[in-house]
């Protein structure tokens, strides 16, 4: 459980940071982080940390289809997390 935990605060950090520097990028011209990349972060376990910093930096809130697909990554992180948790206890 503890690997599982350091895993998910790593990969959501990750994600929260990229988030960051995309947006720093897109800001200054200087070349962008592909929306592939985010995503499949977010895909991989990084959904809270994506849309906190989505929220935070106001980086692609209005880009569709990519908001959508990011806030149905979270969503389905949220309820999996929530299944697994109400089982175990």
């Amino acid at each position: 459980m503890a690997l599982t935990l350091a895993y998910l605060a790593g990969i959501n950090l990750t994600a929260f940071l990229l988030f960051g520097w995309d947006k720093r990028c897109a800001t200054v011209g200087a070349r962008r982080i592909p929306e592939k990349t985010l995503l499949g972060l977010a895909a991989l376990g990084g959904g809270l940390g994506s849309v906190l910093a989505q929220q935070f930096f106001r980086h692609k809130t209005r880009k569709q289809p990519f908001a959508n697909i990011l806030v149905a990554i979270f969503a389905t992180q949220a309820v999996l997390a929530i299944v697994l948790l109400t089982r175990e206890g």
